[in-house]
């Protein structure tokens, strides 16, 4: 009877960096090959960019603003009794929507193939 062995394979140990190197500085943004962030936006605070993204697509906000309005006046109908007006908000909330879908992407195919300056 033949005995079953193992064939002799070297193990290999795990590479670890020396003890003094650290992979990976947490404290700054990784270096990635080709990428050069915008400096433009660095320094943007939120309302100077909600005046930037408004100016570029402003058919996001105004479709925000019927939906939020066509919500808030149906569930006010509803919460009044009037069944009918309410119904008729709720679709009218859906067309808002809608509208805002449209609108977010036309306006990212616009930024797509506007020319690279």
């Amino acid at each position: 009877m033949a005995a079953a062995t193992t064939p002799a394979v070297p193990q290999q140990t795990p590479k670890t960096p020396p003890a003094g190197s650290i992979p990976f500085d947490f404290s700054q943004p990784p270096i990635i090959e080709g990428f050069n962030p915008s400096p433009r936006f660095k320094d943007e605070t939120l309302k100077e960019k909600f005046t930037r993204k408004t100016q570029e697509n402003p058919f996001v906000p105004i479709g925000c603003l019927g939906t939020a309005g066509a919500l808030v006046y149906g569930l006010r109908a509803f919460n009044q009794g009037k069944t009918k007006q309410s119904q008729m908000m709720m679709r009218g909330r859906i067309f808002a929507q809608g509208f805002t879908v449209v609108a977010i992407i036309v306006g990212v195919l616009a930024t797509a193939l506007k020319p690279k300056q």
